[in-house]
């Protein structure tokens, strides 16, 4: 048994698809092609921590000098501040430049990491093809496209850099404080730990809010798309009140769930704030209480100077602002750990990839021989038999068989867009090593429900031929039967058409994608019950068309009902279960 198909991932994608993973490590992961940029913005924070101690230290110097002068009844020197007043100017400017260097870095950074996601994202669903439905209504995916998206941009902008900051920082302000005094800065190594440990309390309640919220976002979407594309129908039903109501509550439950994440998120800015006030009260008075000479342990003695304790209260409050700030941007993490988690049923699904690269030129109908080909789908659920059928160059046959036999499964194959074991052989080339492209180019596709754009006749007819010209379009259009209703339209074919097709009927809709097969020129016809949701009279016509205009091309039709489809060559019916199917279906002109 031959496979198809070769999977084409590098070592961090397996990683990414892989479920053991968590979803700090797949966003870890995300980060890898930036990691140069991010310890390029981690490096200017750090140099501004420098320079903030710098800055801290200088004007403790200015002010203790000044502070004994009037001590000596003595007048201030302006000596000392001439002195160090190139160096603190350096500080007071370099420090906000340093940390516009850092944010421009992340913010490039960011934009880099949710393009390329985006892009893999729209990758996943273009190789799903016919298939993409598996990952929710439209209105769900658009909403993992736009929004779940830039939900992570806080964690790669902010939080990324902060966590590293928020060790380096306090260490570095730590150092420069036991310089003074180790009894100061052990205060603030104690009392740092209680700024982290309430953050991490209430950021997994905040993570779990921030899913919450995603999935009411994707469902509300879902609902609102679905809802806006029914609307003619809704209301030849009277049903638009009770569709209004439907909107009304998805976005109360979503303003709930958005509600709940604030809620975490000034609570954990409160809790965070107060702590950090209490330790740096803790520290100044220490501070005071030795600078008046009143410390229990230490009465009449100054443990730290003026110009020392000015210092370490100076350093005090940035000690604890990494921790504040990653308190904030904690819930940055959680946000985007929620959003990664809503795309893993796209990030998670294994990525085929055509493995063939030989090229492939189809001037007349194909004749296609499968041979033993089975699909098995997820958790290893079989969606097709082992089957084996033969179609001769010009040969029309149908598909028939229970739902859930793998019908639609064999089109997709045959597309290109789903693994599959065993073989198919086109003109005696085997598909897995083709080119797919220009397979897929001689390949026409008609599902059940064609998708339109919201567009003129013509933009949607040239998406499958972009060079067409108004002759060739009216052309098919008489072709298809449809051009007696659109010349009497104000505007012909630039008549516009609303979103999938609103404007035609649906047997006027798959009429119009008959058209655009037509203009494909395809010599191979792959049509997946295309009469399916019409009525018997407009479905007969239909299939007769579709007898009319596929003389002389190979097709293969899945079909539910045989009504008006006396001109296939033969009915194949479809086993359900595991029991292979071996059939010959031979056309032999006339």
């Amino acid at each position: 048994m031959r496979c198809g198909w070769s999977l084409k991932v590098t070592k961090a994608r397996r990683r990414l698809l892989s479920n053991t993973t968590t979803p700090l490590q797949q966003l870890n992961q995300l980060l890898q092609p930036v990691k140069s940029l991010l310890n390029q913005a981690l490096l200017l924070a750090i140099l501004a921590a420098g320079l903030f101690i710098l800055q801290a230290y200088l004007l403790s110097l200015i002010f203790a000098d000044w502070l004994s002068a009037v001590a000596t009844t003595s007048s201030p020197t302006m000596t000392l501040l001439t002195q160090w007043l190139p160096l603190l100017a350096l500080c007071l400017l370099g420090r906000p430049l340093l940390q516009y260097g850092r944010e421009q870095l992340c913010v490039s950074a960011s934009q880099h990491v949710r393009s390329s996601l985006r892009q893999q994202l729209l990758q996943r669903i273009a190789d799903a093809g016919p298939g993409k439905s598996r990952y929710g209504s439209d209105g769900s995916i658009s909403t993992t496209l736009l929004e779940q998206t830039d939900a992570l941009d806080g964690f790669i902008s902010r939080y990324y850099v902060q966590r590293y900051l928020v060790l380096i920082t306090p260490i570095l302000l730590a150092i420069a404080t036991a310089c003074y005094s180790l009894l100061a800065a052990t205060i603030l190594l104690l009392t740092a730990p209680l700024v982290p440990m309430f953050m991490i309390l209430l950021g997994n309640a905040a993570a779990s809010a921030s899913q919450q919220q995603f999935t009411e976002l994707a469902r509300m979407g879902g609902r609102f798309l679905d809802l806006v594309r029914g609307l003619p129908t809704l209301r030849q039903l009277n049903a638009v009140d009770r569709a209004a109501n439907s909107v009304a509550n998805a976005a109360e439950r979503y303003r709930d769930s958005s509600m709940k994440v604030l809620k975490m998120a000034f609570l954990s800015g409160a809790v965070l704030e107060f702590f950090s006030a209490l330790a740096i009260a803790l520290l100044a008075l220490y501070l005071g209480l030795g600078l008046l000479g009143i410390l229990p342990w230490a009465k009449g003695e100054t443990p730290v100077p003026y110009q020392g304790a000015l210092f370490i209260l100076l350093l005090a409050p940035e000690f604890y602002a990494p921790l504040r700030q990653l308190g904030s941007d904690y819930h940055a993490k959680a946000q985007a750990e929620a959003a990664i988690t809503q795309m893993q049923p796209i990030l998670q699904r294994k990525a085929w990839h055509h493995s063939g690269a030989l090229p492939f030129a189809l001037l007349a109908p194909a004749a296609i021989n499968i041979s033993q080909l089975s699909i098995v789908g997820d958790a290893g659920r079989q969606r097709l038999a082992p089957i084996s059928i033969s179609i001769a160059a010009g040969g029309r046959i149908a598909l028939q068989g229970p739902s859930g036999c793998g019908k639609s499964s064999l089109l997709h194959a045959l597309l290109g867009f789903t693994p599959y074991q065993g073989e198919i052989l086109l003109n005696q080339q085997s598909l897995s090593d083709i080119n797919l492209a220009q397979w897929q180019a001689h390949l026409g596709y008609m599902a059940q429900r064609s998708c339109f754009m919201a567009a003129s006749i013509a933009d949607n007819l040239r998406l499958a031929a972009p060079t067409a010209t108004d002759e060739q379009l009216k052309q098919v259009l008489h072709q298809v039967e449809l051009w007696p209703l659109i010349s009497q339209l104000p505007q012909g074919i630039y008549t516009l058409l609303g979103e999938r097709g609103l404007g035609l009927s649906g047997g006027q809709l798959q009429r119009l994608a008959l058209a655009q097969l037509l203009l494909r020129n395809a010599n191979i016809w792959l049509l997946d019950e295309p009469a399916a949701h019409l009525d018997s009279a407009t479905a007969y016509r239909l299939n007769q068309l579709i007898g009319q205009l596929s003389a002389g091309k190979t097709v293969l039709l899945v079909s539910h009902q045989l009504h008006g489809l006396d001109w296939l060559d033969q009915v194949i019916q479809l086993p359900d279960g595991t029991t292979a199917l071996t059939s010959e279906a031979k056309y032999e002109p006339a």
